[in-house]
């Protein structure tokens, strides 16, 4: 069972829980077979990590400056990195704001980070980072104390001391009740503290001066208030530097503690010249602790010369020295070298007064010898030999004591992390309990050819319980060298940026335009694995273990690694049984497993049965199960399959030492029984005594932040996950087993009738549990991250149970209180379920009701999109929308934006909307966007006729408001396409770019309208003229439009659409004038294909008779216009005569007489531009002559008869003189 946290010391009687708690009882009801509580026995850990899909935490960094450090040389004292951690002394109860709260750090170099974590909230602002300007951190030199109105960090570099003030948690927080789900870490605040200030810190003095190849340190608090720090002495022994308290001005202080030369000898005898020489001292301490007693501290110190010195720092004396080579063996080499490795922890517990461990270190081998700290009635001290352990693993990393237990933690030759635990009292054969580590992720990934390398590597790397977030952030960054990327990833972003790196690592790499599929998977395969590579590289740097961490008051224990916090947690018994390596299971006591001898010997040869089958299944044969499974078939036939195939490929002879295996069972049918009891939690559990379910409210409310932070949540998931996949294998293999039973039949000794037993009622049993577990696990799996609550909401919907999970969310919003983020992931989740129901009204409820707007606007994204796709639009208009009109109104403006508007029309649906909500000037807005986006993008028809719908639907609306207020506002840019066919401009995340900010507004009034409502139906009449212009027809403009309806002959429409938008005629008599060109040199058909647009132009009467050419007929056309159209200046005169003569066509008589009338003298202007003298001479002639008053009609000259008269008399007085001059000329 997954504990986390066990009883306070003194909780109320209604909630006291047992240590570790009691296994059920198994075999069938009233039976009497027990298995042994779990108390009785130590048990083996599993590790599980508390890190895995969390960001990279943010560290907030300071930089510590001391003066006298200025000038030191920075990284001259090269230390390894390490780690500890504090608990909270109220950390095990109830009603404390500590509860299930602890600190922990990691020294690196001249780095501390500090991090204050909880099990129960989630707390902000809870991770620092301090670098120590040219210093180095001592390993281990942290130490924190906690007083009634503050933390208190001491910390040593090589340099100076360092005393670090917060606030308690008690003082920042003062309800009686902890009900929120985050608070303020003690770290909040930090950014006040003055790290100058000389009352808090302090260097080291050269003399005594700390012992250059030491690291070892200690520190702690007095009762008055002091800070003390004690170090080694570079000349031998100890000094203490003491610190006066924070709030009381005095003096820094050094007292050193050292034996003289003659007290020495007498205390520990003559010492070898190696050890006692002047460099290295034989009192050099390599490992201290200090235990704290009313008005005094003892400082123990475990010395080079193999010996413990204990010191009295109130009398400045040595108390006590203890030879700890009279414990060891093997001793004799020992004494002629100097200790290096020894390491010493304290422990103190009220009752049993204060434990010594002691850990000797030998080279390739080790010992711990534990003592308790006696006192004789002289107030002698000394040391009660209580137990000596031996080990042979080489490295000790750390290693912890408490009043009953040693945890250690090694290396092993393998570099493999070995943690273990051992009963020091009661544990009389030193058989250590394992911790079963969480192993590395596989060195190599094998893929079969069936299978796709991205895939299965994103599996790998993305499997909760492989690799950490950092170590994938890290691998990243490393991966893709020069390019900025965003390493504040979740899990879900990370997975996306990874994919996405490795394929354009991949894409860039690929040179030829074309290779094979086999090519390409292989280079697919190549980079992946480089990548997978990498995380591994890192994952294990990341997994170094620096130290262990234990809460005595809680029971929890923490394996602090260099990158992360993992914990480890006690197996049940099944659990426990089946992980133990076989060796253990050996030697395993029968009586700690049941009180009845007999069953106990049969479990256990069930579970060793049990271990050799599992070591017997192959990776095939595994997916065998895994698959079935997975798509709900018969477990029975799989295992049947499994059996099979272990028949088939034994070659070590594997079947025969099972099957002689099961002839030790007894009863085989009631050791089954046994297990499957045990894993199975619909069986009755024994209450506790004492336990009242109808807890108080105050219990009640704190019980339910218990494990509610994200850390905890997720590590529930995990031991959650690590309990159904072992559980899923002892069932697998039992189906197996049974599968073997059934085919050795009488052939092992059963009993009557109880091979039919085993075929009816256990295998019946076992599938389903096996089904069970393999849901809790696959779910488990997918839902590391989430916290409990929501694990089981997801199971129900995954399992299709989405009206039981709207029932539990809401009795779970309730149980939320204040916690809106809580509340808003409830209803959310109650408003999806209701809309995939289709129980509309309820999930706009639901919505409604979301706190969070960001979650709310997604939701409302999501009705808007799924009303749409069911044509439940009645619905989508008619609900109210309080305080989400504009939202609901941009989501469908940006989906009617972005999507295709043959596919989904949410313009009419928000024309729709508006008009429900008279809101005329939108609606009126909103169908001329539509008509203006069919122009562009539907060039059909039906597009065109849809468009001056639109148009006549905006005018509509306008016509609908007070004149003075039927305007609108032009569409911007960005809500029509610039190209044929494109979709809006949008950003990476779909939505639609803003428009630009300089952009000048256009107000469009009913006038405009009318104009686009027609232009809309001139567009219509030529697509249904010339369909080949649907093209282009739709988003031209009038004067394109002119020009379109010239080319194709229709001269009406087009002086009518320059009319409507006062444009010039000139195109039209340009146009008109040149197809009266084509006309009069096109041959047969240019005259055929005429005659339909002369028709499509209402001419007074259209003459078809033989008579009657269409060139005749486009002439008269033109003729008619020129007569209909007259303008100041004559301009289409001109065009129309400067158009013909460009061409080199004479002019037509009707139209050199016409142009006569209005303005000869453009007429002879033109004639003069184009060369054409002859013409030019005869109207000047003719012009003349009308002056003169013959043909002056034709000039449009009107002359009176008095100014006739004089031009006659001027005439005759010209030939007059004209003739004498000619007389005179002659004489």
């Amino acid at each position: 069972s997954l504990h986390l946290s066990a009883a306070p010391p003194a909780p109320p009687p209604e909630v006291t829980t047992a240590a570790r708690t009691s296994l059920c009882p198994v075999g069938h009801r009233g039976d009497g077979g027990k298995m042994a509580a779990a108390g009785s026995l130590d048990r083996s850990f599993v590790e599980l990590s508390g890190a895995e899909r969390e960001r990279p935490r943010h560290f907030r960094e300071f930089t510590v400056c001391s003066i006298g450090t200025a000038n030191a040389v920075t990284g001259a004292a090269k230390y390894s990195e390490s780690a500890g951690g504090f608990y909270y002394g109220e950390s095990g109860k109830l009603f404390s704001v500590t509860r299930n709260r602890f600190i922990h750090w990691k020294t690196s170099g001249d780095t501390l980070e500090l991090v204050e974590e909880s099990l129960d909230v989630n707390l902000l602002n809870n991770a620092v980072r301090l670098k120590f300007q040219n210093c180095s951190v001592l390993p281990g030199g942290v130490y924190v104390s906690e007083t009634q109105n503050h933390v208190i960090i001491l910390m040593l570099t090589n340099q100076t001391v360092h005393r670090l003030l917060l606030p308690h948690p008690s003082r920042m927080y003062r309800s009686e009740l902890v009900v929120e789900s985050q608070m303020q870490s003690i770290f909040t605040d930090i950014g006040k503290v003055d790290f100058t200030d000389p009352c808090n810190y302090q260097l080291i003095p050269a003399v005594p001066g700390i012992s250059p190849n030491s690291t070892t340190s200690t520190a702690w608090l007095s009762s008055d208030g002091e800070a003390l720090f004690a170090l080694p002495c570079a000349s031998g022994g100890i000094f203490v530097l003491k610190l006066p308290p924070y709030d009381i001005p005095g003096m820094v202080s050094v007292v050193e503690l050292k034996q003289s030369s003659v007290m020495q000898r007498l205390l520990t005898g003559w010492m070898p010249t190696a050890i006692r020489g002047d460099q290295s001292p034989s009192d050099r301490p390599l490992s201290l602790a200090v235990h704290c007693v009313e008005h005094d501290a003892f400082i123990f110190a475990l010395c080079q010369d193999h010996k413990l010195r204990m010191w009295s720092y109130k009398e400045q004396m040595c108390l006590m020295v203890a030879d700890m080579l009279e414990y060891v063996p093997v001793k004799k080499d020992l004494r002629l070298t100097s200790g290096t490795g020894h390491k010493l922890r304290l422990a103190y517990s009220p009752a049993m007064g204060l434990y010594l461990g002691i850990y000797m270190h030998a080279p390739k081998r080790g010992q711990f010898c534990i003592f308790q700290l006696v006192t004789t009635e002289s107030n002698r001290c000394s040391l009660d030999h209580i137990s000596s352990l031996f080990t042979s693993q080489e490295t000790l990393i750390d290693f912890a004591l408490t009043s009953t237990d040693i945890w250690a933690l090694w290396h092993d030759a393998e570099n493999q992390t070995v943690v273990k635990y051992i009963n020091f009292e009661h544990n009389v054969a030193g058989q250590w309990n394992p911790v079963f580590m969480q192993p590395l992720p596989e060195e190599e990934i094998v893929i079969r050819g069936d299978q796709d390398p991205r895939e299965i590597y994103l599996q790998s790397l993305f499997t909760p319980g492989q690799f950490t977030n950092e170590a994938l952030c890290k691998a990243l960054q490393i991966f893709c060298r020069g390019t900025e990327r965003n390493l504040d990833l979740s899990w879900s972003e990370l997975k996306k940026e990874v994919t996405l790196a490795v394929e354009s690592e991949l894409q860039g790499s690929v040179t030829e335009y074309e290779f094979s599929q086999e090519a390409f998977r292989n280079l697919q395969q190549e980079f992946w694995c480089k990548f997978y590579a990498c995380c591994l590289q890192y994952q294990e740097a990341l997994s170094h273990p620096l130290a262990l961490h234990l809460n005595p008051h809680t029971n929890m224990v923490c394996l602090l690694k260099k990158g992360y916090l993992s914990f480890l947690i006690s197996s049940s018994l099944v659990d426990h049984l089946y992980l133990l390596p076989y060796e253990n299971l050996l030697t395993e006591d029968e009586t700690t497993i049941s009180d009845d001898v007999d069953i106990a010997r049969d479990v256990l040869c069930l579970v060793k049965c049990l271990r050799l089958i599992g070591e017997s299944v192959t990776m095939d044969m595994s997916v065998i199960m895994e698959t079935s499974c997975y798509n709900l078939q018969s477990p029975e036939k799989a295992a049947e399959q499994i059996l099979e195939d272990m028949i088939t490929i034994d070659v070590e002879n594997m079947m025969e030492d099972i099957c002689s295996k099961l002839q030790e069972i007894r009863n085989p049918i009631h050791a089954i029984g046994l297990l499957l009891r045990e894993m199975d939690y619909e069986t009755e559990v024994e209450m506790e005594k004492g336990f009242n379910p109808a807890q108080p409210l105050n219990i009640r409310m704190n019980l339910s932040q218990l494990y509610g932070s994200s850390t905890a949540g997720y590590i529930v998931c995990r031991a959650v996950h690590k309990i159904a996949s072992t559980r899923f294998l002892i069932c697998r293999d039992l189906l197996v087993l049974q599968q073997l039973l059934m085919r050795l039949g009488d052939a092992v000794i059963w009993g009557a009738g109880q091979l039919f037993q085993a075929q009816q009622e256990l295998l019946h049993r076992t599938a389903p549990l096996l089904l069970s577990y393999h849901l809790i696990k696959w779910g488990s799996e997918c839902l590391a991250t989430d916290v409990p609550l929501d694990t089981v909401l997801r199971l129900l919907d995954v399992v299709g149970l989405p009206e039981l999970v709207i029932q539990l969310a809401t009795s779970a919003i309730t149980e939320a209180g204040d916690d809106w983020k809580s509340q808003a992931t409830l209803r959310t989740c109650i408003f999806k379920h209701h809309l995939d129901l289709g129980h509309n009204s309820q999930a706009y409820e639901a919505l409604t009701q979301i706190s969070d707007s960001s979650r709310q606007l997604d939701c409302l994204r999501q009705l808007v999109v799924v009303l749409c796709e069911r044509s439940q639009l009645q619905d989508l208009v008619e609900f109210p929308y309080v305080n989400l009109h504009n939202e609901v109104v941009g989501i469908i403006e940006s989906r009617a934006r972005a999507v295709d508007l043959m596919t989904h029309n949410y313009y009419e649906l928000l024309y729709a909307f508006h008009i429900y909500r008279h809101n005329y000037r939108k609606a009126g807005t909103v169908m001329f966007e539509y008509g203006m986006r069919l122009g562009r993008e539907v060039r059909t028809l039906w597009g065109l006729e849809k468009q001056g719908n639109c148009y006549l639907a905006a005018l509509n609306c306008l016509r609908l408001i007070r004149p003075e207020y039927a305007w609108i506002v032009q569409p911007a840019s960005g809500a029509v396409y610039d190209r044929p066919g494109a979709s809006p401009k949008r950003n990476h995340d779909g939505e639609c770019t803003a428009a630009p900010t300089n952009r000048q507004i256009e107000i469009l009034e009913l006038e405009d309208l009318e104009k686009e409502c027609s232009l809309a139906r001139i567009r219509l009449t030529l697509a249904q003229h010339d369909p080949s212009a649907v093209a282009v027809a739709g988003s031209a403009s009038a004067e394109e439009m002119v020009t379109l309806l010239v080319q194709a002959g229709l001269f009406d429409t087009a002086i009518s659409l320059c009319q409507t938008f006062k444009l010039p005629l000139t195109p039209v008599f340009e146009g008109l004038a040149f197809k009266c060109i084509k006309l009069q040199f096109g041959g047969e058909a240019a005259q055929a294909e005429a005659w339909a647009w002369l028709a499509a132009n209402q001419l007074s009467s259209v003459i078809t008779t033989k008579e009657s050419s269409a060139t005749d007929e486009a002439w008269r056309l033109l003729s008619t216009y020129l007569e209909r159209y007259k303008v100041q200046n004559n301009l289409y005169h001109h065009c129309v005569i400067n158009k013909l003569l460009s061409h080199g066509v004479p002019l037509p008589n009707w139209l050199i007489n016409s142009y006569k009338k209005v303005d000869a003298a453009e007429l002879l202007r033109l004639y003069l531009n184009y060369d054409l003298l002859e013409e030019a001479v005869d109207l000047v002639s003719e012009y003349v002559d009308a002056v003169l008053g013959k043909g002056h009609q034709y000039f449009g000259i009107e002359l009176s008869q008095k100014i006739l008269d004089k031009l006659e008399d001027y005439q005759q007085k010209v030939d007059k003189a004209t003739r004498d001059l000619l007389y005179r000329r002659t004489l």
